[in-house]
C-alpha cells in the first residue's frame, strides 16, 4: 500500500519555526516529525510513499536525500507553485496513486500509535471509498456520525454551526484524526478543482455516499503548537 503524507502547509502556528523550515521537519526529541512518520507507516509494512512539498520544500527532499529516504519509494509531488491544501494536493498527487489500489494519507503534523493495519481492514472491509480515522478526544471541529458510523454532518464546536445530510438525531461527534484509507475511486468523484479541502469534498459527498469513521482510542497528538511539541515529547520518545 502507498501512503501519501502532507507535507506542504505553511504551519504558520509553528513559528518562529516555520519562519524558516518546513512544518514537516520541526522536532520531537530531537527526532523530525517527517522522519518518525515515515518510520511509524514502515513499521506496517509500507515502503511506497507520495510526499507533497511547497513551504521550504528543497529542505524536505534534502532530508530525504541525505538520509537515503529511510530505505523507501518516495516520489515528490511539488506544489512549489502554489499551495493547494489537502483537496487541491490529492487531486495533484493523483499521477501517483490512481492504480487501483487503495492508499493511506496522514498529516505529516499527526504523531500517533494508531494501528494502522486495524484501520486499513476495516476499510477493506466497508468497501468504502473513504474512510476516516476518528477519535472521542478534545477538538473545536467534529463530524458527526450515526450509529452505523456513517459521516451525516460536521460540527464548529465554539460557534454551533453545523452542516447536516439530514436532521441530527443524535449523532455522535468524533474529531478527524488526519488520517484516511482511500480507494482511488475517489478521483472519479471529487467535484472540485484547484485549492480546495478534502474535507469539504467529504461533506458534499456525504450527501450521496457512505464514507465511514473508523473509532480508535490510540495516542494523537496534532504538532500544530510549540506547546503541543512539548505534549508529544511525553509520549514518542
Amino acid at each position: 500500500m502507498k501512503a501519501l503524507i502532507f507535507a506542504a502547509g505553511k504551519g504558520t502556528r509553528l513559528k518562529p519555526f516555520t519562519d524558516h523550515h518546513p512544518k514537516a521537519l520541526a522536532k520531537v526529541n530531537e527526532v523530525p516529525l517527517l522522519e518518525r512518520n515515515i518510520k511509524y507507516l514502515k513499521s506496517f509494512g509500507i515502503t511506497d510513499f507520495v510526499i507533497n512539498i511547497h513551504h521550504f520544500g528543497d529542505q524536505i527532499v534534502d532530508f530525504l536525500n541525505k538520509n537515503s529516504n529511510f530505505g523507501c519509494k518516495i516520489d515528490i509531488s511539488d506544489e512549489t507553485n502554489e499551495l493547494l491544501e489537502t483537496g487541491g494536493g490529492l487531486i495533484f498527487a493523483r499521477k501517483f496513486l490512481d492504480h487501483g489500489e487503495d492508499f493511506l494519507i496522514m498529516n505529516a503534523d499527526i504523531l500517533t500509535d494508531l494501528n494502522i493495519n486495524a484501520l486499513v481492514d476495516y476499510h477493506k472491509k466497508i468497501k468504502d471509498f473513504a474512510t476516516l480515522a476518528v477519535s472521542d478526544r478534545e477538538s473545536s471541529r467534529k463530524l458527526l456520525f450515526n450509529d452505523d458510523m456513517v459521516l451525516r454532518g460536521w460540527l464548529n464546536v465554539q460557534t454551533g454551526e453545523q452542516r447536516l445530510a439530514e436532521f441530527n438525531k443524535g449523532f455522535r461527534p468524533l474529531a478527524f484524526s488526519g488520517i484516511h484509507c482511500i480507494n482511488p475511486i475517489i478521483f472519479e468523484k471529487i467535484k472540485r478543482t484547484g485549492k480546495f479541502s478534502v474535507m469539504e469534498e467529504y461533506l458534499d459527498l456525504m450527501q450521496t455516499e457512505h464514507i465511514h469513521g473508523f473509532v480508535h482510542d490510540s495516542i494523537l497528538i496534532d504538532v500544530g503548537r510549540p506547546s503541543s511539541v512539548i505534549e508529544a515529547e511525553k509520549h514518542f520518545k
